[in-house]
């Protein structure tokens, strides 16, 4: 008998009613926005550190080039 009576309160949703669904939905899309931003600032991240690394590789080259050319005279 118990299954044919109504066991929730006047203000609790059913298990599968649309705003639980929604909200089901809207924690599964926060959760994906939270994966894409941490990738995005793993590759920025990743990027930067590339950029600087060029970026002193470079000016050692440019120093050993002048010091062998300073050299040479």
């Amino acid at each position: 008998m118990t299954m044919l009576m109504h066991t929730r309160g006047p203000f609790e949703r059913a298990p599968n009613s649309p705003e639980r669904q929604d909200a089901a939905g809207t924690d599964a899309a926060e959760a994906r926005l939270a994966m894409v931003k941490r990738f995005g600032m793993c590759a920025l991240t990743l990027l930067l550190a590339g950029s600087a690394l060029t970026g002193i590789v470079a000016l050692r080259t440019i120093a050993v080039f002048h010091t062998l050319n300073m050299n040479i005279h």
